[in-house]
């Protein structure tokens, strides 16, 4: 099965999920019409799709399957109600995502910043239902949270705000996208290990094989990102789904203004190349890795 073969199926197994987020009159709300508007957009629902890699990958069981499935959408919401908020004209100030007008271009700006809460929260309170229901989930609750606040996403995004229109240093740049991408990647990367394994904090912190799905992911997440800055110069919007410039317009911080178009490249092939590497010590460890190496091929390559 190709990749883009599995993304296809990946999204056929995400969407009755999502759909199931918001049930009988909540879905005459405008807030939840809006933020549904912005779920069901489509995308490349990549987040969702590395966590069935490494649900395979480990060997999931059918009942488990079913918790990676929630877990999974519920990861999602977070990273739909970020997109919305980032396109909202306080922050990117964007018109076009996913190739439709954004959501506040579609409810108004108020019930925009209302979805993206609304996301949000309803996503806290799966995660706290399910850890209720399994108290052996409670550690992948409370990381998957943990990745979109101060020490993931949030942070992330703080830094870069506060970065617009001044000077950086390529260390500063690391971690802006290490937090603003790279967390919820590592969110998708390893929480179905911890699911499988019912793993607390300690357990997390010693496994060697979470050490380097947590490893893989920091590459992953770099190489997304710097695909991500290139194609922002380089494509089109009608390609890629979302405006194109938005960097030179804000006067961001990228890879490639800090390093160029070749050198941007380079990197991008030097985080491939320790994607692989992890993934041979896995591969070495008895895990079946094609669907990874497939996945970190495509996202060198990407074109949207």
């Amino acid at each position: 099965m190709t990749i883009g073969e599995f993304a296809s199926e990946t999204a056929k197994w995400l969407e009755p999920e999502l759909g199931s987020v918001f049930t009988g009159k909540q879905k005459d709300d405008i807030t939840v019409r809006a933020a549904m508007y912005s779920l069901n957009a489509g995308g490349k629902r990549l987040r969702p799709l590395m966590m069935r890699l490494t649900a395979l990958m480990a060997g999931c069981s059918e009942e488990k399957m079913a918790d990676v499935l929630y877990y999974a959408a519920t990861l999602e919401m977070i990273h739909t109600y970020s997109l919305i908020h980032d396109d909202l004209p306080a922050m990117d100030n964007d018109d076009l995502r996913r190739g439709k007008p954004t959501c506040h271009k579609v409810y108004g700006e108020g019930i925009a910043t209302l979805a993206g809460d609304l996301l949000l929260n309803t996503a806290c309170e799966r995660l706290f239902k399910i850890a209720i229901a399994k108290p052996e989930y409670l550690y992948a609750s409370y990381f998957m949270c943990r990745n979109a606040g101060l020490e993931g996403m949030v942070g992330g995004q703080s830094i870069d705000l506060d970065s617009e229109g001044k000077t950086i240093g390529l260390d500063l740049l690391y971690e802006l996208q290490a937090k603003k991408t790279g967390a919820l990647i590592e969110s998708a990367v390893v929480t179905p290990y911890y699911l499988i394994k019912g793993m607390n904090e300690k357990q997390a912190e010693e496994d060697v094989t979470a050490g380097l799905l947590r490893k893989l992911a920091g590459h992953i997440g770099l190489a997304f990102q710097i695909r991500d800055d290139i194609l922002d110069v380089e494509s089109d919007p009608s390609i890629l789904g979302k405006n194109t410039g938005k960097d030179i317009r804000d006067s961001k911080a990228t890879f490639v203004t800090l390093l160029g178009e070749q050198g941007a490249a380079e990197k991008l092939s030097c985080e491939k190349k320790a994607a692989m590497d992890v993934l041979s010590e896995l591969e070495k460890a008895g895990y079946d890795t094609d669907g990874y190496r497939a996945l970190t091929d495509y996202l060198e390559k990407r074109d949207s």
